[in-house]
C-alpha cells in the first residue's frame, strides 16, 4: 500500500518569522495524511499493559498524546513513563476527545476488541497499527480491510518478524527460485498452551469473582457476550476462550504463516480442512492439524500448506541425520529443486538461526540471492515512517487481512470437522452453508463496527 502525502516543508519555510524546523500540528494542515518527515507523529494508544507496553516503548520516539487502558494496574508503568499523555479507560471517549490532536492509533488489546477499536480509528481518518490477529473473526477482518482501502490510510498489523533481516533473506531465497517452484509448506508451533494440555476443558463460564477495583470489567468485555469476571480470563488467559481469543492458531499462525504468504504470493485458499483434539463452545482445542489448498498463481504451482500445533509435529524431511531436530516453531518449504527450513525468529539477536537449505550440505558455499527488501528498518518505525509519506508499511491490512482470514478459516474448519470449500470473493463457505455462521458474531448491546 503506498500513500502520497503533501510535504509541509514549503509551508514552514515560507511562514514569515518561523524557523524551518517549527512543528505545526498535523490536523491544522488537513489531518493525518499531511505529516512532514521531520515532524513527530501524534499517536493515541489503546492497550498499555503486557504487549501494549512493549508496543508503546517501540514508538516512544514519537508523541504519545493519549493512553487508554481498562486496567490501571497493568497500565501503571506505561502511564508513568508518559506523564504528559492524557489517560482514558474507554477508547471511544479518547478518540472523540483527541480527534484533532492525533494522527494515528496503536491497538494492543485482546483479540475481541481489535476490530471495534481499529474500525473507529479508520472511520476517523487515522492511520492504524493493530496487533495480530487483525480481528476476532473473518467478517471483522474483511470489514477492516475494505475500510482501510476506502480511507487510503497507512495500516500495519503486528508481525514484528516481517522486518527481520533473516526473514527477508528467507523470502528472497524462495523468490529467487533457489529451491525451485514450491508446492508444499509445513508450518508449526510447539508453543505451550497456558493451562496445560491435559487439564479438562471447561464447559461453561468460570464462576464469578470480585472485580479488582483497578479494572473496568464491562469495558474489557467490549463487544463480547456479557459474563462475570474471573481471573481465568484476564489478564493473561483470555486467548483460549472463544469469546475473547482465537486459540493457538490465531496466536502464532499470523507470524509463522506470514513468510509463506509473502514468498509465494498467496492470497486466499480455495479449501481448508482440520483435525483437532477435544473442544467445545467455550474454549479451543489443545492441538490441531490444518491443511489449506491454494490454487496456482501465474507461473507458480498450486500449494498445499499444512499447520501443526500442540502435540502434533511435521515429519522431518527425508535424508536428514537421525539426530536432526526441527526447531520448536517454523516452516519447511518444499520446492522441486530443494527444501528450505525457515525457523520462527522470536528475537533479532545475531544468534537466532536464519534460513537453512536442506540437506545442510547445500549451505556450503552459499551465496545470498539478489536483495529485494531494505535491511535494518524496525517494524514499528516502518509504520511510523510510512505515515509520514516515506516508504511503505509491509504488513498493511490489504496484505495482513487475507493472511488473517486464512488463519481464522482454519479455526472454522476445526470447529465443523469437515473439508470446506472457500469462495474468498463472496466470503462464503460454499459446500457447507451452515458453517458461515462461524464467520461473524453478534455484538453486545452498545457495540458495533
Amino acid at each position: 500500500m503506498s500513500h502520497q502525502h503533501t510535504s509541509r516543508r514549503n509551508f514552514i519555510k515560507g511562514a514569515a518569522g518561523i524557523a524551518a524546523f517549527t512543528i505545526v500540528p498535523s490536523h491544522v494542515l488537513g489531518g493525518p495524511k499531511h505529516i512532514a518527515p521531520s515532524e513527530k507523529l501524534n499517536i493515541a494508544c489503546i492497550g498499555c499493559g503486557g504487549k501494549g507496553a512493549s508496543d508503546i516503548r517501540a514508538i516512544s520516539n514519537q508523541n504519545i498524546v493519549a493512553l487508554c487502558d481498562v486496567d490501571s494496574k497493568r497500565a501503571a508503568r506505561t502511564f508513568k513513563d508518559h506523564p504528559k499523555a492524557k489517560k482514558y479507560t474507554d477508547f471511544r471517549e479518547m478518540l472523540e476527545k483527541e480527534d484533532k490532536n492525533i494522527d494515528a492509533v496503536m491497538i494492543s488489546t485482546p483479540d475481541h476488541t481489535h476490530a471495534v477499536a481499529a474500525m473507529a480509528a479508520l472511520k476517523m481518518g487515522k492511520h492504524v497499527y493493530c496487533q495480530k490477529p487483525l480481528a476476532h473473526n473473518i467478517h471483522e477482518v474483511r470489514a477492516l480491510t475494505e475500510e482501510a482501502a476506502k480511507q487510503n490510510l497507512v495500516t500495519q498489523m503486528g508481525i514484528q518478524i516481517h522486518a527481520y533481516d533473516r526473514m527477508k533473506l528467507g523470502v528472497e531465497m524462495i523468490k529467487s527460485g533457489l529451491i525451485g517452484k514450491v508446492h508444499h509448506v509445513d508450518v508449526w508451533s510447539s508453543k505451550s498452551q497456558r493451562g496445560g494440555t491435559s487439564a479438562p476443558l471447561p464447559t461453561k463460564p468460570l464462576p464469578s469473582m470480585p472485580i479488582p477495583n483497578t479494572l473496568e470489567w464491562d469495558l474489557w468485555l467490549g463487544p463480547a457476550p456479557e459474563r462475570e469476571y474471573n481471573i481465568g480470563y484476564h489478564p493473561s488467559k483470555w486467548r483460549r476462550w472463544r469469546d475473547f481469543g482465537v486459540g493457538r492458531l490465531g496466536d502464532m499462525g499470523c507470524h509463522i504463516i506470514d513468510p509463506a504468504f509473502w514468498a509465494l504470493d498467496l492470497v486466499s485458499p480455495i479449501a481448508v480442512e482440520a483435525h483437532c483434539s477435544e473442544f467445545n463452545d467455550q474454549v479451543y482445542h489443545y492441538s490441531n492439524i490444518v491443511q489449506w489448498d491454494f490454487a496456482a498463481r501465474g507461473d507458480q504451482p498450486a500449494v498445499t500448506m499444512k499447520w501443526y500445533d500442540g502435540v502434533n509435529h511435521p515429519p522431518v524431511p527425508k535424508g536428514m541425520p537421525k539426530d536432526f531436530k526441527l526447531p520448536n516453531q517454523g516452516g519447511l518449504y518444499y520446492g522441486d529443486k530443494g527444501i528450505l527450513l525457515l525457523p520462527h525468529m522470536t528475537g533479532s539477536s545475531p544468534k537466532s538461526v536464519g534460513p537453512v537449505l536442506l540437506p545442510l550440505s547445500k549451505m556450503k558455499g552459499f551465496e545470498a540471492p539478489e536483495q529485494l527488501y531494505e535491511r535494518g528498518i524496525d517494524h514499528y518505525q516502518e509504520w511510523v515512517r510510512a505515515c509520514k509519506g516515506e516508504g511503505k508499511a509491509l504488513t498493511p491490512f490489504d496484505y495482513s487481512g487475507p493472511l488473517t482470514e486464512t488463519v481464522l478459516l482454519g479455526n472454522v474448519a476445526a470447529r465443523v470437522g469437515e473439508k470446506l470449500q472457500w469462495d474468498a470473493k463472496k466470503m462464503s463457505i460454499t459446500n457447507l452453508p451452515e458453517a458461515n455462521a462461524f464467520l461473524s458474531r453478534q455484538y453486545r448491546k452498545g457495540w458495533s463496527l
